[in-house]
């Protein structure tokens, strides 16, 4: 009688112990159980241009150290990535990004910026937005309170107002105005050369501002892009930019365009870039990067590939230099859901860095380059 007894009470508790597992186990989908994996846990990791480990504002973090203190106090990773440019967006020594940054061909500072959320699989983005030192905080607020994922121009800037923004006449500095009136006075200075030539002239002048010192290379092309990981595998990006100095108003480059200066995808990675815009927009090289590492490829590999994917495609000789090689420099700052992360460009100097910061601090990192040389050789 004891033995049937102890029979039947292990019958039913494996009975429970089998429905218990039934019910953990992933959901049928039409007739068929995929197995889900879910990384609970994962070492956060910020990852941003160079300038994002360069510029402080006044205070005491940099871009970078700022997004990773506030993911590790239980921050959302995009409200932190966001905290962290805007430091860049409001330094007016960042002479590439925001507030006092290179204006336009008119003088006017015209603000591109965009941001995508990795779990909510939203995304925003504002383009030739005038009088608002924080482009990237507008774009959140595209993504947070519109159905769209970008607004441009009067229409961005009336959002914005309507949302609080303040706007501002202006965002030149003095040192902001003085390098375009000098740019100005050596390519234009009588506004008779037809469009054509004024901005082949401009574009030459602004190299040779460069050569002399009185631009930074990285403010010329500047922009910040920057990209986390937080502690449940949460990735988020943003990039922000005031464009290529002295740029035809209205022009608007990669930096805002969803898969060319930045991509993300929640499950897999996400890639941001800085230089040449126009090269990334033809190739939408942040997307192909973000499905190569989808394929299995690490983080620089899959740069790699869609460096090469640019430089197959740059044929006209007016980009190409006495090698035959691309002769403008771009480069992708890539962090995959694991943690792994690459820093890669068409080219790279001593100076050519990325910033990266994790529980062992903040460190620029070199740039590794798909070809050697530089670009005007």
């Amino acid at each position: 009688m004891m033995s049937r007894k102890m029979r039947r009470r292990e019958f039913v508790l494996a009975g429970a112990a089998a429905g218990a597992a039934a019910a953990a186990a992933p959901k049928k989908v039409f007739g068929e159980a995929p197995m889900i994996l879910i990384q609970k846990t994962v070492k956060p990791v910020v990852i941003a241009s160079g300038n994002g480990h360069r510029y402080k504002n006044g205070g005491t973090q940099t871009c970078v150290e700022k997004a990773f203190s506030m993911i590790t106090g239980g921050a959302d990773v995009l409200d932190a990535l966001i905290a962290g440019v805007n430091i860049n967006e409001l330094d007016p020594e960042e002479m590439s990004v925001g507030y006092g940054a290179l204006p336009n061909a008119d003088g006017v500072l015209q603000l591109d910026a965009c941001c995508m959320h990795g779990p909510l699989k939203r995304a925003g983005g504002v383009a030739a937005l005038e009088g608002v030192r924080t482009p990237s905080l507008v774009a959140k607020a595209v993504m947070d309170n519109t159905d769209h994922h970008l607004l441009v121009g009067k229409g961005a800037q009336q959002f914005a107002r309507n949302l609080g923004f303040k706007i501002e006449d202006d965002l030149n500095t003095e040192r902001s105005r003085q390098r375009w009136l000098e740019w100005k006075r050596r390519t234009d200075s009588e506004h008779y050369l037809d469009p054509k030539k004024r901005a082949e002239a401009g574009y030459r002048v602004g190299l040779q501002m460069v050569a002399e010192g009185l631009i930074d290379p990285d403010h010329f092309w500047g922009t910040i892009n920057c990209d986390g990981l937080g502690p449940h595998g949460e990735i988020c990006g943003v990039t922000t930019t005031s464009g290529l100095a002295w740029k035809i108003p209205g022009r608007a480059g990669d930096s805002p365009i969803l898969g060319a200066g930045l991509y993300v995808d929640g499950a897999v990675g996400a890639a941001g870039s800085t230089g040449r815009g126009e090269a990334n927009l033809y190739n939408l090289t942040s997307f192909l990067i973000v499905e190569a590492m989808r394929r299995g490829m690490s983080p620089k590999d899959a740069g790699m590939e869609g460096l090469r994917r640019i430089k197959e495609n740059t044929v006209e000789k007016r980009l190409l230099n006495s090698r035959g090689n691309p002769n403008f420099g771009i480069n992708f700052y890539i962090l995959n859901a694991k943690g792994e992360y690459a820093g890669v460009g068409m080219y790279a100097s001593a100076r050519s860095t990325f910033a990266v910061c994790t529980e062992n601090g903040a460190q620029l990192v070199p740039i590794e380059p798909l070809l050697q040389g530089a670009p005007e050789e």
